[in-house]
């Protein structure tokens, strides 16, 4: 078959299914919106008294999903397909504006001002105009001159600034900081120190401007990252790899809804969150039916606080999902190596400022997985002149998306399982933000405190950290779920009962309100962390559930009263637990440029609400402290994070336990051609 190795797989499940068209027509309550759609709604903002004002921008439009009661009578036949609604955040000079706009009924509903604290989500217009405005900014230039630098060289980017007490609402602003590409396309890695320009994003004006201090920018030779430019020695020699399936792959795609081995479930696309997984559920073989593990779920915000507050850094504290948007920021995949051979793509679409259709190609791949690992096994040796061994291969269906956020890239993975579990994870990736330094060796910084790693000469990986927030509407087999924490306790056995001194048993606290179910990990506290449907039991007697296995916990060290931490207040607790309401998606707020923390996950819930036997949704934060290393340089190798939601009791046993065993005769016949 060719002379590259291929390790084939025959992906031989139960269930097995095939790719179809997507190019049918398929409609699902919770679709995206599509082109049409999009300049649908444009065409309705634009005849509306908004549409009168010439500077007028589209900041984000996005479905508006119908209420969940509607999808599932839709779901179940009992209900036409809801109405389509769209939800528009429109800007103009010194005005927000909330517009609901019914593509069904052909009308705006609404056209509300918002007057709260905080802006919308940038657009990739003005960012664009913001940095070349300062290109073109007198001051900017005699700066860029006096330090001997060419200006074509020069790259500009965007960055919030954040909010640090100020009492009034500022103008919306944007900092700009330049890089030096001179030699080399990684821009991040020669950083121009000292020159700051603000750019009011309303006049698309600078207003601010300062140039205090010159710092040698870092040499541009060992900073590119591209294959083109390496030279010998290369990296280690890997025989190209191929996924092969005989018969075909194992899933099929009707529109947005996936259907693979014992999972269906919807994908959908945000300008915000990126990825959104809704209405996952699994066939249980048993009761030759499919049930409902989740209704939606989605990165809710990305909380990217840096630990330098230096004049120049103070303000990088970040919201990645509500400042710049993961979808917005989606990179089109690469075939082959942000995807495996097998992979299938779809594109997605999103309004630019001016409310027209952009396309994303290749915004998504969804592929089946199998890296060699078991899905269970046993080999017994215990029955006399007898050896068994069974093993079954685990193969996953995966959904991927990269979004790049300025110089990072986050690989956003929701892997689904046979056994019914989730599997999500967020791999980082990119290049570090650097700071220049006139530092080139450790010796040099002796008790200097420099709010980072020296990675390379004059250059400085700053000290941060990356959460990323969760959305997880669980629906264990039904809306009405409670939140339960089982404890580890241990026990003393009392003196002469047993050889043994103490064992551990699991004590059960359910949830009733909101303030029972905020949890910070502690790793001497072990606990499994559930969601139980208390109105269904297995025949012994359970409650059906899912529990959260969740990876390396992660604490901000910011202090509760520190600026950044009160508009980041929702990664005060690894897991928070709310009822169900529409209005409650961002955990950030609607409006995190600027904001205050006056509209977060941590507001929500000071009103303790029951979550008792409640349609309930899951928030979980997980992520990393990053300490830069020489090894990030020039580019990152990709780091992850990762949580699992996993059945604990949801069937009545190994639900994976008839799958079937991978034969020789079931695989091509590939030889190597030497």
């Amino acid at each position: 078959m060719g002379k590259s190795t291929l390790l084939a797989i025959s992906l031989l499940l139960s269930f097995s299914v095939f790719i179809t068209d997507t190019a049918a027509k398929h409609h699902h309550p919770l679709d995206s919106l599509s082109k049409s759609e999009f300049r649908h709604v444009r065409r309705l903002v634009l005849k509306s008294q908004l549409g009168s004002h010439k500077n007028l921008s589209f900041q984000y439009v996005g479905l508006q999903a119908p209420q969940k009661e509607a999808v599932y009578k839709w779901k179940d036949g009992l209900a036409p397909l809801p109405s389509r609604q769209a939800f528009v955040i429109a800007r103009i000079p010194g005005e927000t504006h909330e517009v609901l706009v019914d593509l069904s009924a052909n009308s705006v509903l609404y056209d509300k001002v918002y007057h709260g604290f905080g802006y919308p989500i940038f657009t990739l217009d003005e960012q664009v105009q913001a940095s070349d405005l300062v290109l073109t900014y007198p001051p900017f230039i005699h700066s860029i001159k006096t330090r001997g630098l060419e200006i074509e060289p020069v790259v500009c980017d965007t960055y919030s600034v954040g909010w640090f007490g100020e009492k009034k609402q500022g103008k919306r602003v944007i900092s700009i900081l330049c890089s030096y590409t001179n030699g080399t396309v990684n821009l991040y890695a020669r950083p121009i120190e000292g020159i700051t320009a603000l750019v009011d994003l309303d006049t698309m004006k600078v207003i601010g401007y300062r140039d205090d201090k010159k710092i040698t920018i870092p040499k541009a030779e060992g900073t590119d990252y591209r294959f083109s430019s390496q030279k010998p020695p290369f990296g280690p020699k890997i025989n190209p790899i191929s996924i092969e399936q005989p018969e075909g792959p194992s899933f099929r795609v009707h529109g947005h809804m996936v259907e693979w081995a014992n999972w269906k479930f919807h994908i959908g696309f945000d300008l915000r969150a990126g990825p959104v997984i809704s209405t996952a559920d699994v066939f249980d073989a048993e009761q030759g039916k499919f049930r409902s593990v989740m209704y939606r779920g989605f990165v809710s915000e990305m909380f990217v606080p840096y630990m330098d507050p230096t004049q120049d850094w103070y303000y990088k504290t970040f919201m990645d999902a509500g400042e710049f948007g993961v979808g917005l920021s989606a990179s089109s995949l690469e075939p082959l190596n942000d995807c495996p051979r097998n992979a299938y793509y779809m594109d997605a679409f999103y309004a630019g400022a001016d409310g027209e259709p952009g396309n994303i190609s290749n915004a998504f791949c969804v592929f089946e997985r199998y890296a060699g690992d078991a899905s269970w096994r046993h080999t017994e040796v215990a029955i006399p002149n007898v050896v068994i061994t069974e093993v079954r291969p685990e193969v996953t269906l995966v959904v991927r998306m990269v979004s790049t956020v300025g110089n990072y890239d986050y690989i956003f993975d929701w892997e689904f399982k046979t056994n019914g579990a989730i599997h999500v994870q967020v791999g980082l990736s990119g290049i570090l933000e650097m700071k220049g330094s006139s530092y080139t060796n450790l010796d040099e910084v002796a008790n200097s405190e420099i709010y980072g790693s020296l990675i390379t000469e004059n250059t400085i990986g700053v000290f941060h950290d990356h959460f990323v927030t969760f959305h997880l509407d669980m629906d264990v087999d039904g809306t009405h779920n409670s939140f339960v924490e089982a404890k580890l306790k241990r026990m003393e056995v009392p003196h002469g009962e047993s050889l043994r001194k103490s064992y551990w048993v699991v004590d059960r606290k359910v949830a009733k309100r909101e303030d029972d179910a905020q949890i910070i990990f502690d790793i001497k506290k072990p606990a499994d962390l559930l969601v139980v449907n208390p109105h269904h039991k297995t025949k012994v007697g359970q409650d059906v559930g899912y529990r959260l296995l969740p990876s390396l916990p992660i604490f901000s060290l910011l202090s509760l009263d520190d600026y950044p931490q009160i508009r980041g207040a929702f990664t005060n607790n690894d897991i928070w637990v709310t009822p169900y309401n529409h209005s409650e998606q961002w955990a950030g707020g609607v409006y995190v440029d600027q904001s205050r923390g006056d509209d977060t996950l941590a507001t929500w819930t000071k009103r303790n609400r029951e979550i008792e036997k409640e349609d309930i949704v899951l928030w979980h934060t997980m992520g990393i402290h990053h300490i830069p290393c020489q090894e990030d340089f020039p580019v990152m190798p990709t780091i992850s994070a990762s949580f699992e939601l996993r059945p604990a009791n949801f069937f009545e046993n190994n639900p994976i336990l008839k799958l079937r065993p991978i034969s020789p005769t079931m695989l091509p016949n590939c030889t190597k051609n030497d």
